[in-house]
């Protein structure tokens, strides 16, 4: 993991194409932009204003209250003995609540929510599809094949365009009004964009480009794990038994689970960390550029070249995993030998969902507030089981820059005994 470690800062840099200089303005956001000062100004902003560790706290309310009404959706369901569409509820569920923090309000009601995942989804497919460039680098380069190559992903540009034009023309009228509001407390990141646009200097399309980041990688990453670990609690069922348990006994007698009552579920934690290892959202790590000429065990790599990291490869090695293939929790939370257990914080080679080093994703706090307090809810509120006739959950994947399954998860809840 020289690259990684050792070298870290020489393949700090991103690969540019001209579907992320189409989608991300340039590649002016913070995934795909070169690494230099820009990027680190990005970062600052970023980690500081929306995904600092108060300002995920600060989102709480919003969270419990995002809860609360997909609770109440399950549970409408539960009472007719009807099936639940989990996939499209929790994928609702994650756009609201990065799009509470980014935006300062939900996205539900006319249509907006359907325009959303169609442009995160879309986007996310067309940056981790075939990419001419790569394999024709000078055919891509000429006007009419970029043309044509490109024209899908110009049009979603437009929507794109569109959509967070309103948002921040919104915001941009309502300054004042919002100032009013909420001075001393909760703001949102397109007021926090807005109000040191001019002081680190930013245009509008940086705005835009740092947007689109966030939905897109808010969104997706938090939905395919919870789709995920859902997915595998039904497939294993001791495992799902066993955190039901835990869940019920913490907040035994309370009407839902709140985020004080988490710290004490340490097989939640472990059901997670166990998904992120066989489901990691980013399977293959956003290429590296490496920026000088770098001696790695003998081998030259020259400045310019890409690198890419099978971080799905390195979480089902069995050299490093017993039982590699198999859906199994407990591995996170025992000593075996003086084997140190595995966190995601970047810190084992073997494991690195939210990858490590300078490109480490800085979301992993917001991310993992979402994951958790859901999953939890889920496993309080319902028993679940798979619709009459469907004996396995197809777990085929999709393909884009995220990897999820790429069929809906559909189940049939039970309400847990205590609310019969």
């Amino acid at each position: 993991m020289a690259v990684l470690r050792t070298h870290d800062h020489a393949f700090a840099s991103r690969v540019q194409s001209a579907m992320t200089d189409i989608l991300f303005y340039g590649s002016t956001d913070m995934a795909f932009s070169p690494y230099g000062d820009h990027w680190r100004q990005i970062r600052k902003i970023v980690a500081t204003h929306l995904l600092s560790s108060k300002k995920v706290g600060s989102y709480r309310l919003a969270r419990e209250k995002e809860v609360q009404h997909a609770m109440a959706r399950i549970r409408e369901a539960a009472t007719r003995s009807a099936e639940v569409d989990l996939s499209k509820l929790l994928s609702s569920f994650t756009t609201d609540i990065v799009c509470h923090a980014v935006s300062g309000k939900s996205f539900r009601g006319g249509g907006r929510n359907e325009l959303f995942r169609e442009l995160v989804e879309t986007s996310s497919m067309l940056i981790g599809g075939f990419n001419l460039e790569d394999y024709f680098p000078k055919l891509a380069r000429l006007d009419v094949v970029r043309r044509m190559v490109c024209a899908r992903a110009e049009r979603i540009k437009k929507k794109w365009d569109d959509l967070l034009d309103e948002i921040i023309n919104d915001h941009a009228k309502n300054t004042m009004l919002d100032h009013e509001i909420k001075q001393g407390g909760e703001t949102d990141f397109i007021d926090v964009l807005l109000s040191i646009q001019q002081e680190y200097n930013l245009t509008r399309e940086n705005v835009k480009a740092v947007l689109v980041d966030m939905f897109i990688g808010g969104t997706d990453t938090s939905f395919i794990v919870l789709d995920c670990a859902m997915a595998e609690l039904i497939q294993n069922p001791e495992v799902l038994t066993k955190l039901q348990a835990e869940v019920r006994s913490v907040a035994e007698g309370k009407e839902m689970v709140k985020e004080e009552d988490l710290s004490g579920m340490i097989y939640l934690k472990g059901v997670i960390k166990e998904t992120l290892r066989l489901h990691s959202p980013v399977p293959l790590f956003v290429p590296h550029l490496s920026m000088a000429d770098c001696d790695i065990e003998g081998y030259t790599i020259p400045s310019g070249t890409r690198v890419i990291i099978n971080g799905w490869a390195l979480a089902r090695d069995p050299a490093y995993w017993e039982s590699a293939e198999k859906f199994m929790p407990e591995r996170f939370m025992e000593n075996v030998g003086s084997t140190m257990i595995p966190d995601y914080m970047g810190n084992n080679f073997n494991y690195l969902p939210f990858g490590t080093g300078r490109r480490v994703c800085p979301g992993m706090n917001f991310g993992m507030a979402t994951v958790e307090i859901m999953l939890a809810n889920l496993m309080f509120h319902f028993n679940w089981d798979l619709p009459a006739g469907t004996v396995k959950i197809n777990m085929t994947e999709s393909f884009g820059v995220t990897v999820g399954r790429k069929e809906n998860l559909i189940l049939v809840p039970a309400l847990a005994q205590k609310q019969v």
